[in-house]
């Protein structure tokens, strides 16, 4: 009996190991649930005005930080998960306020941990050594039909829904109010945007803190609560857009002329 006890013992910590170890390929890692219909009064984004930029995926990155949490979090990994992913088209008229703004969000490009933006965080909570196996697990849980369920809503699609002057603010800072997509649900946000628009380019980029539950996700835990990845999440988006003709030029190339049409003369 008391070779059975010892050995009983001896499991607990091999068990809450393994827990840990889910934990750290666990991205957000709920029950699926059902999130309610978007409310009826949401507002609705305006007519399409103004000049059309088309943002640049190729100069333009979406990070996401998602922490551990609870009395066994230093069991488990903070997660960077970011992507050069982001599409869309903002038309901007005179009057800035009233920008207008269709985006798309590809999460099957999502990378999770890349070694270059952990180290970039220059934060001991972002240690670099985070296994490849720790990598994946994250990833495929991410994608899974729990959590974004890829497969069947590979795309996020946010929309404007009207624009502030951020109080107590001047220049170039505002409070966009959007609509966010998310497996087939619409989720209402405001989050804070600082725009600059110099020459033929139009950047937007900013940092805010979103609940995974404001968009109907459930954090994943374990151990009544002592294993647990935070509600709270870190969003960064850094977006460049040019005008939608010079993206359509960039994007279709002009093919060379033939050498006799070359050397003819112009008319």
């Amino acid at each position: 009996m008391r070779a059975a006890y010892r050995a009983a013992r001896g499991l607990r910590p091999t068990l809450i190991t393994l827990l840990a170890l889910g934990l750290s390929g666990c991205l957000m890692r709920p029950r699926p649930t059902r999130t309610p219909p978007a409310a009826a009064h949401e507002a609705r984004p305006s007519a399409h005005l103004g000049r059309p930029y088309r943002v640049v995926p190729a100069r333009s990155r979406l990070i996401i930080l998602v922490y551990r949490a609870g009395a066994l979090a230093a069991l488990g990994h903070n997660h960077i998960i970011a992507c050069r992913c982001v599409s869309g088209t903002f038309d901007v008229p005179h009057d800035v306020l009233a920008t207008t703004f269709t985006l798309s969000i590809a999460v099957g490009q999502f990378t999770v941990d890349d070694a270059r933006l952990r180290a970039a965080e220059h934060s001991a909570a972002f240690p670099p050594d985070v296994p490849q196996s720790a990598r994946r697990g994250t990833r495929h849980n991410m994608l899974s039909a729990a959590v974004l369920d890829a497969q069947a809503f590979p795309d996020i699609e946010i929309r404007s829904a009207g624009l502030q002057r951020a109080p107590a603010r001047t220049g170039s800072e505002v409070r966009a109010r959007v609509q966010i997509g998310l497996r087939g649900q619409t989720h209402l946000i405001t989050l804070p945007v600082h725009y600059r628009l110099s020459g033929d380019e139009l950047a937007a980029r900013g940092v805010f803190s979103l609940e995974q539950t404001s968009l109907g996700l459930k954090p994943f835990s374990v151990l009544l609560g002592a294993l647990r990845v935070k509600n709270q999440l870190t969003v960064r988006f850094d977006l460049v857009a040019v005008p939608a003709s010079a993206a359509r030029a960039v994007a279709s190339p002009v093919r060379p002329r033939s050498s006799a049409a070359a050397r003819r003369p112009p008319r």
